[in-house]
This record gives C-alpha cells, sequence and structure tokens, in this order.
C-alpha cells in the first residue's frame, strides 16, 4: 500500500547527520590489436576487476555456472574482495574503472517544478551505449524495479541496493533476453548476495565439522571523504550439522558528494553542493537446510532503507525577487525495499536425467516516496508529495541435463513468471494551475511477465555451440477502481487500456577453442522490452495549461539485434580478451507531441509511441601481462560510436561514452598490496552530440590516477586506503553532464569530486 509521508526535510534534520564502423577499420583495427598483444605482451584489462582470470566462473551468460572462457558472450565478474579494497561506496564507485560500463548521476539541483536533475540519485546502468530501464537488474536473480519519470518526479535504480551484502557482481553485455526475458536489450547486471559460507571457515583440523559445527564472521568500519560518510557493517554465520545461517547489517551515514565548484552562492548561482544529509541501512538474513547430499532449501530476507534530505539552495531566486520567486526549496527522499525468496536446489551428476534443478519463489516490495517544501515570495508555501511503488510476486525453475547418447550437450531450460503490481500518486498542496490532488500520472496496474526458455551447449571437438531461443508473454492490466480499498485516492484522466504481447528471442554462440592462447568465440543474440504501464497508459491532462498526455495501447516492444565477435587467450603470464560488437535496435519508445496547439481549446498532446532506432558498434580489449612474482600490469581500452534515427533523420546518440584507456599497475602479496590506476577519457567530439537548442556542453579530455593500499598486520585484520584523483584534476563525466548547455554559467556544479581519500578496517572472526 501506497504509503504518503507529510513530515518536512527541515523537521527530519536532527534524524540525519548529511554499427557502421566501416568493415576496413574494424577488420584492421582487430588485426593490430591481436598483433600487438602477441608482440609484445602490453595489456588491455579493467584494474582490479576479474575479466582477465578466465577460470573465473560465470552464472549470468546461460544461467548455469561455467567458466568465462567458455561462454561467446563479454561477461566481467567483479568480487567482494575488489570492491572493498577499491573502497567503493555504492553502485557508480564500482563502475568507476570499467571500460564499457557507466552510472549516470547528475548534481542534485532539481526544482520543485521544473528541472529533476540530481533527483533519481544512481539512476540506472549504461552498457555500450544503452541505459537506464534498458539494462536488466537483478538481485539473487530478482528484478529490480523500473525507474521512473514524470516532470520533476524521477526516480532511480541504482540506489535500490546495498553493497555491502554483495558477494559479486556479474556484467553481461549484449542483449539477454533469451536467459531472462524482457528488459535486457542492452545487457544484464546480476548481484549476488553473501551466503553463510562466505562469512565461516571450516577448521578441518578438528574433526568432523557437520558434528562440532563452524563459526565465523566479520565486523568493517570505513570513511570516505567524498561525501564525509563513515559506514559500518557487521556479519555472524554458523553451520552445524545440515543447518547454515547467517545475519548481516551495515550502516552509512553521510553527506554531499563534493565537486570542484567554489561559488557558494545560497541560490540559483551556486557551483558548490548544496548540502545533504543521508544515511541507509541494510539488513541481510539467509537459513539454507541440506536436505540430504543432492538438495538444499534455503530462506532469504533482506531489508533495505534510505533516506536523504537536501537543503537545495540552487534553487533560490537570486535578487532582485519577483512574485512568485523561490525563497527556500527543501526536500526528504526515502527509499525502501524488502524481500523474502524461498529457493530449493538439487544437484546429482550421477542421476540419469536431470542432474540438476533450482526452483525459488519470491516477495518484493519496493518504494520511493519524495517529499519537497517550497517558500515562495509572495505567494502561499506548497509541497509535493510523490510516491512510486512496485510489488511483485514470483517464481522461475530451471533444470540442467547432460545428455550423450546422441551429441554430447549440456540443455538448461526452465520457466520463469513474476506478477507486479505498480501504483504512483503525485499529491501536495497547491497543485498546478488547472490541476487537482491527488493525481496519478498512470492507473495502477497489474504487470505480468512469463516466459519459457531453452538452450543446448554442444560440444564438437574444439568447437562450443550454444543455440537457445525463449518465448515470453507479457500483460499490462489496469485497475479501473481508482479508490478502492488496495488503492490509494486520485485521478488518472484517461480510460485506461488492457494490453499484452509476445516475444520470440533466438541466441546463437560459438567458441572455437584452437588454443589456451588464441580462442575465437562468436555471438548473435536478439532482445525485446516490453513497453511498461506509465507509457501504455500514461494520461494526465491541465487544460488549462493547454496540454494533455494520452496513453498508446499500440505500443510494441523495443527489439534489439547483437552481433559480437572476439578472441580471448591466456596461459601463466599473459591473458588478453578483444571483442567487437554490432547492434541495431528499433521500435524504441519515447514521448512526442502528437497533436494540439497549445491552447485550452485545443491542447497539446503527448503521448509515448515507437519511433526512434539506433545503432551502436565498437570496441572494447583487456589484457593482463603478469610480469614477475607478485607484479601485475593491466590495461584496456574502449571506443564506441552510435546514432539514433527519428523521423528518417539521424543524430548522435547522446548516451554514448567518449572513448576511454585504463592503465594499471598492482602488487600482491599476503600481507601487503597497492595498485595505481590511470584512467583517460577523450574529449566529448561536438559532432557526436545531438544538436539541440541551446547547444550542450561538450566534456573535454581528462586523465586521472588514483592509488590504493592494502595491509595485513595481522591474518584476521585488514586495513585499506584509497586516494582517488591524486592530483586533484578539474574534470567533468560525459555521462553526467549530458543535456547541459554550453552557455551554462554554472558548469562547474558537474564537476567530478577532486582528490580524496578512503579508509576502512576489517576485522574476521
Amino acid at each position: 500500500m501506497l504509503r504518503n509521508h507529510h513530515a518536512g526535510p527541515l523537521q527530519a534534520r536532527h534524524l540525519l547527520s548529511k554499427r557502421s564502423l566501416t568493415s576496413g577499420f574494424i577488420t584492421g583495427l582487430t588485426c593490430s590489436i591481436t598483433a600487438g598483444l602477441y608482440a609484445s605482451p602490453a595489456i588491455a584489462q579493467v584494474p582490479g576487476h576479474s575479466i582477465t582470470q578466465l577460470k573465473e566462473m560465470t552464472v549470468s551468460a546461460s544461467r548455469g555456472e561455467r567458466r568465462i572462457e567458455e561462454v561467446p558472450a563479454s561477461v566481467t565478474v567483479i568480487s567482494a574482495e575488489t570492491i572493498e579494497k577499491e573502497g567503493a561506496r555504492d553502485l557508480k564507485d564500482i563502475f568507476r574503472n570499467e571500460l564499457d560500463v557507466t552510472v549516470p548521476s547528475g548534481p542534485t539541483r532539481f526544482s520543485h517544478a521544473g528541472t529533476s536533475t540530481g533527483r533519481s540519485g544512481n539512476q540506472g546502468i549504461n552498457i555500450r551505449g544503452l541505459g537506464g530501464n534498458q539494462v536488466l537488474m537483478l538481485i539473487d536473480g530478482i528484478r529490480v524495479p523500473n525507474g521512473f519519470s514524470f516532470g520533476s518526479f524521477n526516480t532511480g535504480r541504482g540506489d535500490y541496493l546495498d553493497i555491502d551484502g554483495i558477494k559479486s557482481i556479474e556484467v553481461l553485455r549484449g542483449p539477454a533476453s533469451t536467459q531472462y526475458g524482457s528488459d535486457g536489450i542492452a545487457g544484464a547486471v546480476s548481484f549476488r548476495t553473501l551466503d553463510p559460507a562466505d562469512l565461516y571457515k571450516k577448521d578441518k583440523s578438528q574433526g568432523d565439522v557437520s558434528n562440532r559445527g563452524s563459526m565465523g564472521g566479520f565486523a568493517r568500519t570505513g570513511y570516505a571523504s567524498i561525501d564525509r560518510s563513515w559506514s559500518s557493517s557487521l556479519g555472524f554465520a554458523g553451520e552445524r550439522g545440515p543447518w547454515q545461517g547467517m545475519i548481516l547489517g551495515s550502516f552509512r551515514l553521510g553527506h554531499e558528494i563534493i565537486n570542484q565548484g567554489t561559488n557558494n552562492a545560497l541560490n540559483i548561482d551556486r557551483t558548490a553542493p548544496n548540502p545533504v544529509d543521508y544515511n541507509s541501512r541494510y539488513l541481510l538474513a539467509k537459513a539454507i537446510l541440506s536436505i540430504d547430499t543432492h538438495q538444499q532449501l534455503g530462506l532469504t530476507l533482506e531489508s533495505q532503507r534510505r533516506t536523504q534530505a537536501t537543503d537545495v539552495f540552487s534553487a533560490r531566486a537570486a535578487q532582485p525577487l519577483r512574485p512568485l520567486g523561490t525563497l527556500s526549496f527543501s526536500t526528504l527522499d526515502r527509499i525502501n525495499r524488502d524481500r523474502v525468496s524461498l529457493e530449493h536446489r538439487y544437484s546429482d551428476m550421477s542421476a540419469a536425467f536431470i542432474q540438476k534443478a533450482e526452483t525459488r519463489v519470491y516477495w518484493q516490495d519496493a518504494q520511493i516516496n519524495q517529499f519537497a517544501t517550497e517558500e515562495r515570495y509572495r505567494a502561499r508555501e506548497r509541497t509535493r508529495d510523490n510516491t512510486y511503488q512496485t510489488t511483485v510476486l514470483g517464481a522461475a525453475t530451471q533444470f540442467e541435463s547432460n545428455i550423450t547418447k546422441f551429441l554430447d550437450q549440456r540443455l538448461t531450460y526452465g520457466l520463469d513468471w513474476s506478477q507486479a503490481n505498480i501504483q504512483g500518486v503525485r499529491d501536495g498542496t497547491v497543485p498546478p494551475y488547472g490541476g487537482v490532488f491527488p493525481d496519478k500520472p498512470f492507473p495502477d496496474t497489474t504487470y505480468t511477465l512469463s516466459g519459457a526458455f531453452v538452450q543446448s551447449e554442444v560440444e564438437l571437438g574444439d568447437f562450443s555451440i550454444t543455440p537457445g531461443l525463449r518465448f515470453d508473454y507479457y500483460r499490462i492490466a489496469p485497475s479501473t477502481n481508482f479508490n478502492g480499498p488496495h488503492t490509494p485516492k486520485g485521478r488518472h484522466n484517461n480510460a485506461p487500456a488492457t494490453t499484452d504481447g509476445y516475444a520470440l528471442t533466438p541466441r546463437l554462440g560459438i567458441v572455437w577453442s584452437m588454443h589456451p592462447m588464441f580462442a575465437p568465440y562468436a555471438q548473435y543474440a536478439q532482445g525485446f522490452r516490453a513497453p511498461t504501464p506509465d507509457q501504455v497508459n500514461n494520461g494526465f491532462r491541465n487544460l488549462a495549461s493547454g496540454y494533455t498526455s494520452i496513453g498508446n495501447p499500440d505500443l510494441k516492444p523495443e527489439y534489439a539485434d547483437s552481433f559480437e565477435i572476439g578472441v580471448r587467450g591466456f596461459d601463466q603470464k599473459v591473458s588478453y580478451s578483444l571483442s567487437v560488437f554490432d547492434n541495431y535496435y528499433k521500435n524504441f519508445i519515447s514521448q512526442q507531441i502528437v497533436g494540439g496547439a497549445g491552447r485550452p481549446s485545443n491542447p497539446t498532446v503527448y503521448q509515448y509511441v515507437n519511433l526512434t532506432n539506433a545503432h551502436i558498434q565498437g570496441l572494447v580489449a583487456r589484457a593482463d601481462w603478469r610480469f614477475e612474482k607478485n607484479w601485475s600490469l593491466e590495461s584496456g581500452l574502449a571506443y564506441m560510436k552510435g546514432d539514433s534515427t527519428i523521423r528518417g533523420r539521424k543524430q548522435p546518440l547522446d548516451s554514448i561514452q567518449p572513448f576511454k584507456i585504463l592503465l594499471g599497475l598492482r602488487y600482491d602479496q599476503a600481507e601487503w598490496g597497492a595498485r595505481a590506476d590511470w584512467i583517460w577519457n577523450a574529449a566529448k567530439s561536438p559532432s557526436q552530440i545531438a544538436q539541440s537548442s541551446p547547444e550542450q556542453y561538450a566534456t573535454p579530455s581528462y586523465g586521472t590516477l588514483d592509488l590504493g593500499f592494502f595491509w595485513k598486520p595481522a591474518p584476521n585484520f585488514t586495513l585499506n586506503a584509497n586516494v582517488n584523483n591524486v592530483f586533484d584534476t578539474k574534470y567533468w563525466r560525459w555521462s553526467d553532464v549530458s543535456g547541459l548547455s554550453n552557455h551554462s554559467a554554472i558548469k562547474d556544479a558537474y564537476t567530478a569530486p577532486g582528490r580524496n581519500i578512503q579508509l576502512s578496517l576489517r576485522f574476521d572472526f
């Protein structure tokens, strides 16, 4: 049930402490990089990340545990250890050193009824030029809710999770619909939470641990100057007989993220960050019962709470004041997410037909509430109380069978089903001229996704061929009871429509294990993304102001066709990977003006329509050279280009990130280690920015140096220290400034953080 919060943020302050690349170009570049990698073990990988460790295991690429070199796709696996060593506080920090993955987030410069810049926090994840809801995000196989935007009401996805409970993160590039269904047309990011066995160590020297039991855990505390935040986490786990259990809790308290703006004016001219106080609380609990040697039953409880209060000085009017000018603007935003999941796992490699099976049922409730208070000159104070909530019930089951009678193949097949109840309401005082509160931007909706998939992994000598096919069905069923007992009061302004559809998404991959140092692969995959309830039944009317929005029950899903070729290799000293991709997208959904003249008698009509096609191409190279004992040299590069076509007009795709190079040096031994990472981003060329009025700001090139160090003074103690942007370089990330006017006087407000440090101390017991 939607819950509205009417306590003002100032009253809560005391609770917080704050395509194409031409064929010649692709072929030439591929050959030159491959030749270069053999001639010189110069490198290409993400510093600190495990893509070069080709014996790393991935689950997301095939929905079964496979070594990375066995899958015909680009996958990165990031471990909890890497996250901790690099001092990451959130998703943006985790993907800071990734080549083709970014997390957009703007400065907190939103306003009451205008811009929503920064209100969504970490908006989501961009993979190879596409982001937002076009990237599938999963936590233990459960979907992270979609982001939503309606005027100044803007919710993101990146703050729906807490990294302290993360065991590993897998990033799968390219359409993931064959594996997971709707949404992942750009890729999928799978987060796996910690298990009890990750926290305790079995001491075999003490005999039969199944009888004696094992216990263990950790305590960790840390500080980050980037937002003056303190964090603490405590985890404990145990095993006794057939039972395993764990509980983990974490807390973080911090403030605004620093930038390099120096104007501290208390009005729209401000470039320093607006004051922020936030706290984040997280709880993860698991219980696992080993029924017998082949079966496990597991229960997971997860709860997250995040609260953020902001004094938006930048929304205040500058002198001289005019009627309706903003005197003060403050906000209080809350993010809550709770889930319960029950899993059954079966594994018996000697079984006749089904060797592995996994079934999961789950419930998840996620809600974002954004409250704002604005005082105005010679006008009434007004508030906004907006809530977006997704409650989902789902089930998934998959099986694995190894068949050798006709072909040496491994079959993976299964079913997925989820039903989400999605609600959105806007409330407050002093509604816009011609508007009435409470109001619904779309009716309460039941959104059903279901699918069946099958995948075969066939071994033919040195070749591994992986065909796959999935059938998906979706249904959007809006409620007609706007004032029922389970729906908050509010109006939806258009007659809602029930709509449904289906999709078939094939996938074909091949890996040629020609030699450990030369293993080419290729993949073709299709993807689709179903329209969302707020797009199909979007409805808002303000005739007094001369505009309205209407639904579109004829919306088609978005589709993707992806081609990728690559090569990988490894030995004891050198490992590398190179991939070239060419992705086509069609039927992108966007909101457009479809009629009207902007008058009360003939209002401007907005509608979501299938309009845009897009084409993205690129190349990503990574490698690792372990040139001495304990020493390694790493590097990587990523180049992408893309364009979109609207009504026959082609223009650059603004979500494409500039050319990027990474170089890293590592020293690691048991007691201590150090790293140095140099990151260089090319300037964003104006010719690669969509034409707009006013002209968008093109970010200049920049390079930054990050240093890291860890020390274990005792086996159970670990100290991590990191200094980021060592030379205090002033720079702008393109992902964070897209849309900023080139003539803006407040560009410094969008600068990335300067020099900052991170410290953490961990004790394992």
